[in-house]
């Protein structure tokens, strides 16, 4: 594609064409070619680069790594508020999942986890926290406790994939309702490495508490980065309000 004068602005359509080399030759984490490179190639000014390139990074399609050059997004994961696993919405959305655990044993939890699971104080708990990547990327981070008088042996079992599925299949204990609590935190410096992002930046926290009937089953708290991640759902108003 050629860049002209006329009636669409240059930084526009130097935006349409790097926009389609990311769709269509490049990869999420591939760096597009350098500023200089896109001058002499299509013939604009400095300033046209950079225009193009900020307002892909700011529709989140770019994002620029101080230091190292400009790479290719990953396609932000969009959760529509129901219950699937973090493999079964990466997967719904043609990106590979995985997880590096972080953590993984038997400890005595805090007092919510307890009195969520409603066991005594004392009683050992599974604790699983894992790094959630789409496609190699960090996308999240998962602290969950499961209730070790119903899965006993969870960590015997592949938990680097989606526990819910090990969960339906294993144990008979297939999620079925859980309460979640959603708000914005900052990345402290432990998290911020773990998801590439700046100390103190904001991310997305989701408190979940997840039962199969009766039983109690999870409790996980979760991280996850805003530019990656989005919460979307439909409200309506009862018929009794109109």
């Amino acid at each position: 594609m050629l860049i002209s004068d006329g009636p669409v602005p240059k930084h526009a359509q130097l935006r349409l064409i790097l926009e389609r080399m990311c769709d269509e030759e490049l990869r999420p984490g591939d760096p597009i070619p350098g500023e200089r490179s896109l001058e002499d190639n299509y013939g604009v000014s400095r300033i046209t680069v950079r225009r193009a390139i900020g307002d892909l990074v700011a529709a989140g399609k770019l994002r620029r790594v101080r230091g190292k050059g400009t790479f290719v997004a990953p396609s932000p994961l969009v959760s529509h508020l129901h219950l699937a696993s973090f493999s079964d919405e990466m997967k719904a959305q043609k990106v590979k999942a995985s997880s590096k655990i972080l953590l993984s044993g038997r400890a005595t939890p805090p007092g919510d986890v307890s009195a969520f699971f409603g066991t005594d104080a004392q009683v050992q708990h599974i604790h699983l926290r894992r790094l959630r990547l789409g496609d190699g990327q960090p996308y999240a981070i998962d602290d969950a406790w499961y209730n070790c008088e119903l899965v006993p042996d969870l960590l015997e079992n592949d938990v680097y994939n989606s526990v819910y599925e090990l969960l339906e299949q294993d144990y008979e204990l297939g999620i079925t309702e859980a309460d979640q609590t959603v708000t914005a935190v900052e990345a402290t410096a432990g998290n911020a490495k773990l998801l590439d992002v700046s100390p103190g930046s904001a991310l997305l926290h989701i408190q979940r508490y997840a039962k199969s009937g009766d039983h109690a089953v999870e409790l996980c708290s979760s991280v996850y980065r805003t530019d990656r991640y989005r919460l979307t759902t439909r409200v309506g108003r009862s018929a009794d309000h109109l």
